[in-house]
């Protein structure tokens, strides 16, 4: 019975749901996923506020040139826009806006992924232009 209660353990920890992660310059995320259009059109904008731990990743089909804004959203952010995993633009400290008069930002260089962690965590783990980023899915 030990040998049954072992394997069973085993196969459970095989294939139990993996939760998606992002390390960058050795700090992990836990990832949300926005997959689909109408999960990237909401974004973190259905959350209150998130663990410092926590960020959302945006997962194009093609490389281009991204656009985000803060519409309905509770809390600041960083924006880190990804190619290759590769950070390639960063907007640190995107604050919520009080009005409809949406600031749009949009990466310099085109992206196939966007990062979305709570506003001071590129700076404070030097997550810039260039840095690595280590996915999880």
């Amino acid at each position: 019975t030990v040998l049954v209660l072992l394997i069973a353990f085993l196969l459970f920890i095989y294939f139990a749901p993996k939760t998606p992660v992002a390390e960058i310059n050795g700090h992990v995320f836990t990832l949300y996923l926005a997959k689909t259009a109408n999960e990237q059109e909401i974004g973190l904008a259905k959350y209150k506020s998130i663990a410092k731990d926590q960020g959302m990743l945006f997962i194009f089909d093609k490389s281009d040139y991204y656009s985000f804004w803060m519409k309905n959203m509770h809390f600041p952010i960083d924006i880190i826009f990804v190619q290759d995993n590769k950070v390639v633009d960063v907007f640190q400290n995107v604050p919520v806006s009080p009005n409809d008069n949406l600031p749009v930002y949009t990466t310099r260089t085109k992206a196939d992924k966007v990062l979305e962690v709570n506003a001071g965590l590129a700076k404070k783990y030097g997550i810039k232009i260039g840095s690595i980023v280590k996915l999880k899915l």
